[in-house]
């Protein structure tokens, strides 16, 4: 590269390294772990302890941890929760698609759209203000009661619904709070592009706010899979129901524990998977600033 007064060749600046990294010793790699794989077994070694040694202990496990109760009552609690899952994975995709509706409208600026937005305040403000078990009791015994022609009697579709009602007010709330977190200069950009209001929020905001938001939506997935069990309260046989059944029969509570464990078999997971991509996404926005 020649100097722009006509001198010599002048070197190109270079982006310096980054600084080498300290290679860690085994020491600090191994004991840091090791402390805590101590430090948690010895604060549950002493919960199960002081559980186990007190003295209705072996009532306790006769009436909540007998395995030949569990394994009798498996089988139909395990059908249970397989209604749980598909119930969660239908009312999740209708909180989804009708949350993303409810936030559009919300979205829509313009006089012509404003009894939509009002629509949509009114909305989230009420059904996000009522219990989701209420809901479910509501719909799951008040509206088959009315036999209204042309519509369903069944609890199961009435309490699903319930669900995805009150759910999706709050995946409305995290979906417009993805569309405002997208900077105004896209908006502006795609205007000048001659793009409507509708192209603009379709190509332009909307992959961008549901990327933003996709940690808290799986969050609200995993608190879904848990409150699907409310709908035992109008009867449907899930895990839980049928878990109360069994009870109800032998007056032993170990088909509660089945039920519980099988939903933490789904939850964990599903939890860990949310953990691991909110850690991505946080560290995709920590190079966009960097």
């Amino acid at each position: 590269m020649q100097d722009s007064k006509g001198g010599g060749p002048v070197e190109e600046a270079r982006r310096p390294l980054p600084p080498a990294r300290k290679k860690a010793s085994a020491a600090e790699r191994y004991v840091p772990a090791a402390i805590s794989i101590l430090m948690v077994g010895l604060v549950f070694g002493g919960v199960i302890y002081a559980v186990t040694s007190a003295e209705q202990w072996p009532r306790i496990a006769r009436q909540f941890f007998d395995l030949n109760a569990m394994a009798i009552s498996f089988p139909k609690v395990l059908a249970g929760f397989w209604l749980n899952i598909q119930v969660w994975v239908v009312c999740l995709f209708g909180i989804m698609a009708w949350g993303l509706v409810l936030a559009l409208f919300r979205s829509l600026s313009g006089p012509w759209f404003a009894p939509l937005r009002v629509f949509t305040v009114v909305y989230i403000d009420l059904f996000r203000g009522l219990p989701v078990l209420l809901l479910v009791l509501i719909f799951g015994f008040g509206i088959p009661a009315l036999n209204l022609p042309g519509l369903p009697n069944s609890a199961l579709f009435w309490g699903a619904t319930a669900m995805i009602i009150s759910y999706a007010a709050y995946s409305a709330e995290i979906f417009r709070s993805g569309i405002e977190a997208v900077h105004d200069g896209q908006w502006a950009a795609s205007r000048a592009l001659g793009l409507s209001q509708w192209q603009t929020m379709r190509f332009a905001i909307l992959p961008q706010a549901i990327r933003n938001v996709v940690p808290v939506l799986l969050n609200l997935a995993v608190a879904l899979q848990k409150d699907v069990a409310l709908l035992s309260v109008i009867g449907v046989r899930d895990a839980v129901r049928e878990a109360q059944i069994y009870t109800a029969q032998t007056f032993n509570y170990s088909s509660l524990i089945a039920a519980a464990l099988l939903f933490l078999v789904a939850t964990i997971p599903l939890a860990r998977l949310t953990d691991y991509i909110a850690r991505k996404d946080r560290k995709r926005r920590l190079q966009g600033v960097l």
